[in-house]
C-alpha cells in the first residue's frame, strides 16, 4: 500500500461492481487516485502510460490485443484510452468467459476517437466515478452523522463533534481532495492545485481531442466558470462574463468547444435539475448547475488562496458549496444514489437533493454557518418541502442546513438538521 494511499469510499464501490460486471471502468480527473485505489483489488496491472512501455504496448495492441488481456483477474488495464480498441476487445472476452470481475478499466480523459469502439458496453462493463477525497476520507470529518442512514429514516446523532474553524475550512477549499496532500506541509499541499490547474490549462485540454488551445484563452474561460460556479449560466452568460472582465472574448461555439473538453478530463462536473412532482404550478428550471469537480480547482484558476477567501466571503460560500457538492455526490454514490438541484421560475432554489434509487430523498442547503445564514437555509427548505406532493412522491427523510463551521449537530424546532459538514459521512 502506498504512503499516501488512505481507504476511500470508491473501494467497497469498487468490489460490488466487480461482482456483478465482467469489468468495471473508474473514471475521474487525474491525481484523484484512481490507480491506487484499482492496484488494491487488482492481481494483475497493464500501465498503458508507462514511458518506458507505453511504445511497445501500442505496437503489440496493434498486432494482437489480447495478448496484452492476459494475467491474473481481476487485471488492471490503466489509463486505457491510450488504445480505444481495448473497450471491445475486453467486452469480447467477457462474453466468453464465465462469472464476473474480470477487468478493471481507469481513465482520466474520455477517448478523443470513438471511431473504433463498436460497442457501448452495456450489460458487461460498469462504470463508476471517483473523485478527489471526501472530507471524511481525508480525516478532516468525525463522521458523527451518516448521510445515508439519514436519508434511509435512521435517528439523528445530536450533540457534538468535530469542527472546524473558518480559516481551516478555507484551506481544505483551497488544498482540495488530493491525495499525495495530506503528506504534505500546508505550503506545499496549497501548490498542488496550482500545478494541476497549469496542466489542464497548457496541455490536458487539447491532448484530450487533439484540437490545439491557447492557453491563455483556456484560463480566461476557466476563470469565468469559476466565477459562475452554483448557477445555470448558458453559453451567452460565460460569453458576456468573459467579455465583462477582459476584452478578449470566446464565441459561444468555442467556449462550448472548450467546457467540453473539461468535461471529457473531469475537470467541471455539472448537477442536473430536480424534477419532482409538486403542487406549486411553478415551472421547474431545467439546466444543469455548473461546478468543478474539486473547489481548489476553481480558486487555482481565481488565483486566490485561504487568505483571500477570508477576505472575500461571497466567493469562499460559493467555492464552499463545490467542496460540499463534491462530498454529497461520493456520499451518495456509496448507496447508488445521486445529486440534484432545484429551482423554479419563482426563484424558489434548493441547492441540493440527495436521493436514493428506493424514492427516499433529503433536502439540504449550504451555508458557511451564523444565525442569519442557517435561518435563511430553513426557510428555503420549509418552503419547498410544503410544496412536494405527498399523494404521489414520499415527503423528504429529512431537510438539513450543511454549515461550514459548528462543533455540534442539532435539530432545530422546525425539524431542519443543523449539521457541519466536518460531521458527515456516508
Amino acid at each position: 500500500m502506498t504512503e499516501e494511499y488512505s481507504k476511500r469510499i470508491a473501494d467497497e464501490i469498487l468490489k460490488e461492481r466487480l461482482e456483478g460486471a465482467g469489468a468495471v471502468l473508474v473514471e475521474g480527473a487525474k491525481w484523484c487516485g484512481k490507480t491506487t485505489t484499482c492496484e488494491q483489488i487488482a492481481k494483475s496491472v497493464l500501465y498503458m502510460g508507462d514511458p518506458d512501455s507505453k511504445k511497445r504496448n501500442l505496437q503489440l495492441a496493434e498486432i494482437n490485443v489480447a495478448q496484452l488481456l492476459k494475467g491474473d483477474e481481476p487485471r488492471l488495464i490503466d489509463e486505457w484510452q491510450e488504445y480505444p480498441r481495448f473497450w471491445d476487445a475486453v467486452r469480447f472476452r467477457v462474453d466468453h468467459s464465465k462469472g464476473f470481475g474480470h477487468f478493471i478499466l481507469t481513465g482520466s480523459s474520455v477517448p478523443p476517437d470513438t471511431a473504433d469502439i463498436s460497442h457501448t458496453g452495456t450489460g458487461r462493463i460498469s462504470r463508476m466515478t471517483m473523485r478527489p477525497m471526501t472530507l471524511w476520507e481525508s480525516g478532516d470529518s468525525s463522521g458523527n452523522v451518516s448521510l445515508l442512514e439519514l436519508i434511509d429514516g435512521g435517528e439523528l446523532p445530536e450533540g457534538e463533534c468535530k469542527g472546524l474553524d473558518l480559516e481551516r475550512v478555507a484551506f481544505l477549499v483551497c488544498r482540495g481532495g488530493w491525495p499525495q496532500t495530506l503528506q504534505q506541509r500546508d505550503k506545499i499541499a496549497l501548490m498542488r492545485a496550482f500545478d494541476y490547474y497549469r496542466d489542464v490549462v497548457e496541455s490536458d485540454i487539447s491532448r484530450v481531442d487533439k484540437v490545439p488551445r491557447e492557453p491563455e484563452r483556456v484560463m480566461r474561460l476557466m476563470r469565468s466558470y469559476a466565477r459562475l460556479q452554483g448557477t445555470q449560466a448558458n453559453l451567452t452568460a460565460i460569453r458576456l462574463d468573459m467579455k465583462e472582465h477582459d476584452s478578449r472574448g470566446l464565441d459561444e461555439d468555442t467556449i462550448y468547444s472548450y467546457i467540453n473538453a473539461l468535461k471529457k478530463i473531469f475537470v467541471v462536473e455539472n448537477m442536473p435539475a430536480w424534477c419532482p412532482n409538486l403542487m406549486s404550478k411553478a415551472v421547474v428550471r431545467t439546466s444543469d448547475t455548473r461546478y468543478f469537480t474539486d473547489p481548489s480547482i476553481a480558486s487555482a484558476a481565481l488565483g486566490l488562496g485561504p487568505g483571500d477567501l477570508m477576505n472575500d466571503l461571497r466567493s469562499f460560500g460559493r467555492l464552499f458549496e463545490v467542496l460540499a457538492m463534491r462530498d454529497l455526490r461520493t456520499y451518495a454514490d456509496a448507496s447508488f444514489g445521486s445529486v440534484s438541484h432545484y429551482l423554479d421560475k419563482n426563484g424558489l432554489e434548493c441547492d441540493a437533493i440527495v436521493h436514493l434509487r428506493n424514492g427516499k430523498y433529503g433536502l439540504i442547503e449550504i451555508k458557511l454557518g451564523g444565525d442569519s445564514l442557517v435561518n435563511e437555509g430553513a426557510e428555503t427548505l420549509n418552503a419547498l418541502s410544503r410544496i412536494v406532493d405527498t399523494t404521489r412522491m414520499k415527503a423528504p427523510s429529512f431537510k438539513m442546513v450543511l454549515t461550514a463551521v459548528g462543533d455540534i449537530v442539532y435539530r432545530r424546532a422546525d425539524g431542519v438538521v443543523v449539521c457541519p459538514i466536518s460531521a458527515l459521512r456516508p
